[in-house]
């Protein structure tokens, strides 16, 4: 059953800079931190920072207020395989699904094709 929000995460091009950013910039704190990712916590709201392996992150359209459309919401889940079920059962499309050494995420569009997750983690 879906239990609320994990974290919400942005991918970054350069971890160093982007941790000195969210922390410097915005106050965040580090939590986990591992080669590819780093949580950031604030206000009890965990973002996440996922490293592109060097390459320029993708831009995205700009919306009406001129905000970037794009990130991810990564829903908590203790049952994935039967949140699948439900999933798939309400028109979502499954993109991939992957085991972990910190967990296990499922990876879907909704209708419109906004990419969300779910993620039974670890830590």
């Amino acid at each position: 059953m879906i239990s609320g929000v994990h974290d919400i995460y942005y991918n970054v091009s350069d971890m160093n800079r982007a941790v000195q950013f969210y922390t410097n910039g915005l106050n965040m704190k580090v939590g986990y931190q591992s080669e590819h990712w780093t949580s950031m916590e604030i206000g009890g709201v965990m973002i996440g920072l996922h490293w592109t392996e060097g390459p320029d992150v993708p831009t995205f359209p700009r919306d009406s207020h001129g905000a970037q459309c794009g990130g991810t919401l990564t829903l908590k889940s203790d049952d994935i395989k039967s949140d699948r079920e439900i999933l798939e059962k309400s028109g979502a499309k499954i993109l991939g699904e992957d085991d972990a050494s910190w967990g296990h995420m499922l990876i879907f569009e909704d209708p419109d094709g906004n990419v969300l997750k779910l993620q039974n983690a670890k830590y």
